[in-house]
Parts: C-alpha cells; sequence; structure tokens
C-alpha cells in the first residue's frame, strides 16, 4: 500500500490588496523584527516598497537585504544569514519571484539548523531538526508557487550546478497572493514565469507520484493557466490575478509530488548559461512531453481536455496526445518563449556534461518515462 503525504504552508490571502493583511499577522504572531528579503530592481521599481510601506505605516521594525540575483548562489545565502543575524530578526518578509523566496527559505534553515551553513549540505532531501525561521512571502512574478512549496533551488557556482532542496521546514508560514504586486511585471518575465507554472502543473500531474489529490491540484492549474497565460502577458489584471492563483495551486500540488525531466534538463542551463529557470522549462516542455507521451496513460487526453481542445474527448489516444504537445507548444509560441536551446545559449561542446547534471538531477526520477544519459544527449541536441 502506497503512504501519500500532503503538506501545505498555514495561511494564505488571495486576491488585489492581499498585503494589507501582512501587519495583522505580523502582529497577531508576535513576531518582533523583520529582515524583508528582496532584489533591487523591485526596491527601484517601488514593487517591494509597496510592502514595506505596509509595515511602516504599523510601526513595524525591519531591516531590508536587497542582495538578491536571479539564481542565488550559496554566496547570496551565506550574505543572507550573516544579514538576519546581524539585523536580529525574528521572521522574514521575502518579496518576489522564486530567487528572493528561495533565498529566505535557504537562510531562515540555516538560521535554526547552523549545522548546514555550508548550504550545499541542504541538497536533496534533508533532515533538519527545527523549521525555518518564520517567512511570509510576498510572490510578484506567477510561476514558482515557491510561498507554498516546500522546495527550494540554489546554483553551486564553484561547481557550475543547482541544486535542488526538499525540507518540510522550509516552507513559508503565510503567503499574499496579490495581484497587484504582479502587474509590474515585463511580458517576457510574466510568459517565461507563467509557462514554468504550466510545467509544474504538466509535470506534476504525470509524475511517477501523482496520485488522487495532487491530480484534482494539478489539471485545474492546467485549465486556469491555459486559458489565462496570454491575457496576463498582455497585461490584463484579471488574468494575472487568475495566474497567480493557478500557479499556487500547481505548486501545492508539485511539492508533494515532484516534478520530471524538463525541470531535470532545465537546472542545468541555468546554471551553466546563468539561464532564467522558466525560459529553460518553457523551451524544453513541449519536447520532453513529446518524449514521454506513449508512458501516460489517458493523461495527456485530460491535460487536452483542460486546455479547451476541441473533441479531444472523442479523438483517438495517439492524436490526442499529439493535440495536447502541439497546443502547449503553440502557447509557448504566441507568448514569446524561443523555440532552441541555441537561442538560451546552449553550446554543443558541453551537451554531455550538462546531461550528465541533467541525468543527476533530483527531479528526473520523477519523469514517467525512464531516461539514460544517452537520451538525454539526443534531447539537447534534437533543440540546438
Amino acid at each position: 500500500m502506497t503512504v501519500n503525504r500532503m503538506i501545505l504552508n498555514e495561511t494564505s490571502y488571495f486576491g488585489k490588496g492581499a498585503i494589507q493583511e501582512v501587519a495583522a499577522e505580523v502582529k497577531k504572531r508576535g513576531f518582533r523584527k523583520a529582515l524583508v528579503v528582496t532584489d533591487k530592481d523591485l526596491i527601484k521599481f517601488e514593487v517591494a516598497t509597496k510592502v514595506i510601506d505596509v509595515l511602516k505605516q504599523a510601526g513595524l521594525d525591519y531591516e531590508i537585504f536587497d542582495g538578491i540575483v536571479p539564481n542565488p548562489t550559496v554566496e547570496d545565502v551565506q550574505a543572507g544569514v550573516r544579514a538576519a543575524k546581524k539585523a536580529t530578526a525574528d521572521y522574514f518578509v521575502a518579496i518576489g519571484g522564486g530567487s528572493p523566496i528561495d533565498t529566505a527559505k535557504a537562510i531562515g534553515v540555516i538560521i535554526e539548523n547552523p549545522e548546514f551553513s555550508d548550504v550545499v549540505s541542504l541538497e536533496g532531501v534533508v533532515d533538519t531538526k527545527k523549521p525555518a525561521l518564520p517567512i511570509l512571502a510576498v510572490p510578484t512574478t506567477s510561476g514558482t508557487a515557491a510561498e507554498v512549496t516546500i522546495n527550494y533551488v540554489i546554483t553551486d557556482k564553484a561547481n557550475s550546478r543547482k541544486f535542488v532542496c526538499v525540507d518540510p521546514h522550509d516552507i513559508p508560514v503565510v503567503a499574499f497572493i496579490d495581484s497587484d504586486m504582479m502587474m509590474g511585471m515585463p511580458k517576457g518575465l510574466c510568459a517565461s514565469t507563467g509557462m514554468d507554472a504550466l510545467t509544474h502543473a504538466i509535470e506534476g500531474f504525470i509524475t511517477k507520484a501523482a496520485w488522487e489529490m495532487s491530480d484534482m491540484l494539478h489539471i485545474k492549474a492546467i485549465e486556469i493557466i491555459s486559458h489565462s497565460l496570454r491575457d496576463s502577458v498582455a497585461g490584463k489584471q484579471s488574468a494575472r490575478e487568475a495566474m497567480a492563483l493557478g500557479q499556487y495551486i500547481a505548486g501545492m500540488g508539485f511539492s508533494n509530488v515532484g516534478l520530471g525531466l524538463v525541470h531535470g534538463m532545465a537546472h542545468p542551463l541555468s546554471a551553466w548559461y546563468n539561464t532564467p529557470h522558466g525560459v529553460a522549462c518553457a523551451t524544453l516542455l513541449p519536447l520532453i512531453m513529446d518524449y514521454n507521451k506513449e508512458a501516460t496513460g489517458e493523461k495527456y487526453r485530460e491535460i487536452a481536455i483542460a486546455m479547451g481542445i476541441e473533441n479531444a474527448d472523442e479523438m483517438s489516444l495517439p492524436d490526442v496526445r499529439d493535440a495536447a504537445v502541439a497546443a502547449v507548444k503553440q502557447l509557448g509560441i504566441d507568448v514569446g518563449i524561443p523555440q532552441n536551446l541555441t537561442e538560451l545559449g546552449m553550446k554543443e561542446a558541453d551537451v554531455e556534461q550538462i546531461a550528465q547534471d541533467a541525468f543527476n538531477d533530483v527531479c528526473t526520477p520523477g519523469n514517467p518515462r525512464d531516461t539514460t544519459i544517452k537520451e538525454i544527449i539526443s534531447l539537447y541536441k534534437s533543440m540546438l
């Protein structure tokens, strides 16, 4: 008998204006001083300041750590640990996409579990003893769902790789999913993070560990995201609010059942070429969907129906699988996703080593079709 586990965060607020609840949550929980974890651009363009103003108006003490960069590194985490200690913070307000929230997770875990201060020992499924310093998460992109997952990703520059950490102790205690915080996303970021969310939903739906409850979440996420992404990229607030919900629902699912080869192959691209994670996933998704289609039973039919493909319930299984892959590929084209890996900077000379990194990635074993390094090499080369 299989035992399935579901872990979710304690509390989430959804909708325009949700960040106004930050102060009440801080006061209710008796927190004393925040370290606001964000990046310089979110400060510069007065996105993070919307949340900081809530703290100010409530008379709440805080300091700012804005040293976060895309694809945060071991060194970034260690700098954050020093900043948190210097500030004597007892909680975090993490504002941004996956990078600030992931960094806050790693910092918070290390503050309470200092034996992992090298950061790299947090890789994989780690048995930390204490929950992270509490995190209040405010996403500014509609993609990573970092605010509701037990995962985070850190870059090991010394070894040109990304590693995934899986730890129930890192999950934020409160999330504030506010579409106002997402209206500042440029089209390219909106597209790539949205396609990342779709990747989470599709990979979570077909992963080996999927079960009824995760399927329920992922199929709804596929429906919301596929019907909202184009309008979200066009800047419609109602669509961005829908995307914020869709990516969160996907996060509830994949955080508990894992992902697959798209993420396994995307992680080393980010580590080697500093490719934005969402772009790497979005470029690879149709290719890997096609690679996996014979190992998915009727699930591509369910994906096709959720995406609104006409007559999907009546097509033959081979045809509906192809239709689902084609619809995902067309969605990527429509929102401006690169269609080959050369555009992402990948070099054929690097393929074999990158394929080895992809094969070793923690996400790869969840893929519905077992793979080999040789097959991964062929997949990469087919996209150059």
